[in-house]
């Protein structure tokens, strides 16, 4: 009997698939589905804290839209159920996910300010939510801000957000760091449970009959898993913190190879998007033929194999696969002009 089971966040997992934030956990409908799919866990579409405060807003103008006229005309407060304070929406969907399914339920958090993030963290938590991703999306755009003041800002909202809970906290990072494992052993250092290997970076696009700019939102491709697959490699055995690997698993080859770099789970969302939420099955039946057609028992003895640990000298290994690369491509540019001469007699 094939072992899949694997650990991520102190969390015992079924397999190392796992849905990440998207829009299919939005509903609970959804969320039971992806669990009777096969998904071992599951990641709720992230909360904004810009969401949170305009809610607030919103609320404080209708309390205060009617403050000038007579005390006796109650009608003109809102009901209740016309707005939510705070993120009582988001908190209630944690508690019935909880209640809907037996596999571990990861809140996931984007805040903008250190106080953002450790008040609504603390409500995650209380909220029945197994553990927190800390999904921090920034492009540092301003050139004076220095990369230093960056870094400890990631620093800063790890140390308050492990301050505010006692579950399991995880960091889901870009890769624009000067020196992304430095970064990752800092976060290691600094508690954090869990490394989430990569954000995507969305850039708009321009609306030339408009003019304006616009946000593209473009699912990812098999050809995304190249970053985490390399950083994955050369992080595993160097930091304590699992490693879950997200953008560009798309099948089970894609698992397999990020599984032998060491990651501890494989994050799917664009695939489960295109495909449904039953190509779950699919890639986990690929996943159990593979390890059986080349004899490994576990996710366990796979997990590791091929990082960057296994080589002797990981400078040359980094070098190795540089000049490979570089001179697959002259090979194939090669290839190409004798192909090309050939075929028209130049």
């Amino acid at each position: 009997m094939i072992d899949l089971s694997t650990t991520y966040l102190g969390l015992k997992l079924r397999t190392p698939l796992v849905p990440s934030a998207s829009p299919l956990s939005q509903e609970l409908d959804s969320v039971r589905r992806l669990e009777d799919s096969g998904a071992s866990a599951i990641v709720l579409s992230s909360l904004f804290e810009e969401q949170l405060r305009q809610e607030s807003v919103e609320l404080d103008h209708r309390l205060a839209e009617h403050s000038e006229s007579f005390a006796e005309a109650l009608s003109y407060l809102p009901e209740p159920s016309e707005f939510r304070i705070g993120p009582e929406g988001y908190l209630n969907h944690i508690r019935r996910a909880k209640q809907a399914v037996s596999i571990p339920v990861i809140a996931s958090l984007n805040g903008a300010t250190v106080g953002g993030w450790t008040g609504y963290a603390k409500e995650i938590e209380q909220a029945g939510a197994d553990a927190i991703e800390c999904n921090i999306y920034a492009i540092p755009s301003d050139p004076n801000v220095l990369a230093a003041e960056i870094e400890e800002q990631y620093i800063g909202i790890l140390h308050a957000v492990r301050s505010a809970v006692s579950i399991p906290v995880a960091l889901k990072l870009s890769p624009f760091f000067t020196n992304m494992a430095n970064m990752a052993k800092r976060l290691d250092d600094a508690g954090a449970n869990g490394l989430v290997l990569f954000n995507r970076f969305y850039q708009p696009d321009i609306d030339l009959d408009e003019l304006e700019i616009q946000p593209n939102v473009l699912l990812s491709t098999p050809q995304a898993l190249r970053l985490p697959l390399t950083w994955i490699g050369i992080l595993f055995g160097r930091v304590r913190a699992n490693l879950a690997a997200t953008s560009g698993v798309h099948g089970p080859e894609d698992v397999i190879k990020l599984l032998m770099v060491g990651a501890d789970v494989t994050m799917l969302c664009s695939t489960l998007l295109r495909n449904g939420i039953s190509h779950l099955r699919y890639i986990e039946e690929g996943l159990v033929r593979w390890m059986e057609r080349h004899e490994y028992d576990s996710v366990q003895q796979m997990k590791g194999s091929m990082s960057q640990l296994r080589c002797p000298d990981p400078s040359a290994f980094e070098r190795a696969q540089y000049m490979k690369a570089v001179k697959g491509v002259q090979h194939v540019m090669v290839t190409s002009k004798e192909a090309w001469r050939i075929l028209t007699g130049d």
